[in-house]
């Protein structure tokens, strides 16, 4: 099954650490939890015409929901990939 960009990469994860990560060039997504390493250099490769260097995942746990000390559901897990970069810059722009 071919995959597309849109399928593994969800969003670019813009905080004051990942601002200061930017400046080594490394880069944080938060990609598809069920995306592989190899599925997310390519789709970066591709995306923002780079080479990828180094990529560290981590995977955050889904919690319960309480409402009123009980519970009521329960939050999806997230990945995170930490992407360096070889050469090329990301150019991500926020909205003000």
């Amino acid at each position: 099954m071919k995959k597309y960009v849109s399928d593994i990469i969800i969003k670019p994860l813009i905080t004051e650490k990942t601002q200061l990560m930017s400046r080594e060039e490394c880069y944080v997504f938060e990609v598809n939890p069920k995306s592989t390493k190899n599925e997310i250099k390519d789709a970066i490769q591709k995306f923002f015409d780079v080479k990828v260097k180094d990529i560290r995942t981590s995977i955050k746990p889904g919690k319960k929901v309480l409402r009123g000390g009980r519970p009521v559901g329960k939050r999806s897990k997230q990945k995170k990939a930490f992407i360096t970069l070889k050469e090329g810059k990301i150019e991500i722009v926020q909205g003000v």
